[in-house]
């Protein structure tokens, strides 16, 4: 598949199983950082969690919110059961994280270059019949959940990948606008 089919076929999978070979995911990574990056800071951190740590996460980031919420009985525990399973969507989680400079020119381009790198990882699995989605919501952003992952809590969750096997066929393409993302200056 060249890049231009993998851009163009490349969906989220909202459906993922099977294995994904520790070696092939150490490939993925070390193209998705071939992403550019000015200065060559090098920002990107890929922590992978697999098995049993997935569940690990899915039931602090349940009793956490659940604690949040003031939940109690029946209420608490079906949110429980509800939230512990979020990690459980893929055989593998990548949580893609990059450290916030105090510069904030710094730190937007570090960003930007994780970013990158996410899409090269995304693209880069496409091609080899992966199947992934890049989410973030609550748990990207709440610093117990970097805390328990081993990140600083100021550290900046771009994504948190889903990684298997497609268990669905792709969806269907959604259409883009592209004379919205584009305006021309010529003089």
């Amino acid at each position: 598949m060249d890049v231009s089919e993998a851009i163009t076929s490349r969906r989220s999978i909202g459906r993922l199983e099977g294995d994904v070979d520790p070696k092939v995911l150490e490939e993925l990574i070390s193209h998705a950082i071939l992403a550019p990056n000015h200065h060559l800071t090098q920002p990107w951190r890929f922590t992978i969690l697999t098995g049993p740590a997935r569940e690990r996460l899915g039931e602090f980031w349940a009793r956490l919110t659940a604690d949040e919420r003031g939940l109690a009985g029946e209420e608490r525990e079906k949110w429980i059961e509800r939230e512990k399973s979020r990690p459980l969507r893929a055989p593998v989680l990548i949580v893609v994280s990059c450290p916030v400079d105090q510069d904030p020119v710094r730190a937007a381009e570090d960003h930007s270059a994780t970013a990158a790198a996410v899409q090269n990882f995304l693209l880069e699995a496409w091609a080899r019949g992966i199947g992934t989605m890049w989410r973030t919501g609550g748990m990207a952003y709440h610093p117990e959940v970097k805390r328990f992952l081993g990140l600083d809590p100021s550290d900046l969750i771009v994504a948190m990948l889903y990684v298997g096997q497609p268990a669905m066929a792709p969806p269907k393409a959604r259409p883009r606008e592209l004379e919205k993302a584009i305006r021309w200056v010529t003089e």
